[in-house]
């Protein structure tokens, strides 16, 4: 009963790992897709069976692997000793930390996210690394803060690994504490910031990690 499942998951996986030395050199496309299968002895048929949506349903493979890297990172710390803001600047290291791991299949990676056609998909990966986070610090808010702290979190995230990609780790660390500093009053929050908003800014970092501009930090 389980087999095909098990399959399943067990053969995204090492298509992801087969596919990830080949981003390099072919984007983040249906041909590093193509190239992993056939690294790992994988037929058309059951790639496309595996991915239907093809180089979209692989980016989300990867960050779920960096959200499942970063817990596994922070398991070892207990939350609850810290305060919210060091919670936050832990766990946004652990998932930057995750994502360059990869390097430039990880640049190839959010490079397609931030493509037009791509950026609600960008946008629904970072809502549930940021959600991942929020659950781990603890938060367990039901009313519209809910919301707002994980749009909020989603582009701490996004633009936390720009920075790292752009400019390294201490400048991403740099970033991270203004940001947090600028978002993290929760009643700021609520009387100066409203979600729709900052999706789009969050569609912003996204536009920026496409196209190589600078990000700053309000």
């Amino acid at each position: 009963m389980n087999a095909a499942p098990d399959w399943a998951e067990q053969t995204e996986a090492r298509l992801l790992s087969a596919a990830l030395p080949h981003a390099a050199e072919l984007g983040w496309s249906s041909r590093m897709i193509a190239a992993a299968a056939a690294d790992i002895g994988l037929g058309v048929a059951d790639a496309e069976l595996l991915l239907p949506s093809g180089p979209r349903d692989l980016a989300a493979l990867l960050a779920r692997r960096h959200d499942a890297a970063a817990l596994e990172s922070l398991a070892m710390i207990e939350p609850a000793t810290l305060k919210v803001r060091e919670r936050i600047r832990r766990a946004v290291l652990a998932r930057n930390e995750a994502a360059m791991a990869d390097g430039e299949a990880t640049r190839r990676w959010a490079g397609f996210l931030a493509l037009p056609t791509n950026a609600t998909l960008g946008l629904r990966l970072a809502w549930a690394s940021a959600d991942a986070l929020w659950r781990w610090a603890g938060d367990t808010a039901t009313d519209e803060n809910h919301y707002t702290k994980r749009v909020l979190l989603a582009e701490i995230l996004i633009s936390t690994l720009a920075v790292h990609q752009a400019m390294g780790a201490n400048a991403a660390a740099a970033h991270l504490d203004g940001r947090i500093g600028a978002v993290m009053a929760f009643e700021t929050w609520k009387r100066g910031l409203k979600t729709g908003h900052l999706a789009e800014r969050v569609a912003g970092v996204l536009g920026r990690l496409r196209y190589g501009g600078a990000v700053t930090t309000p």
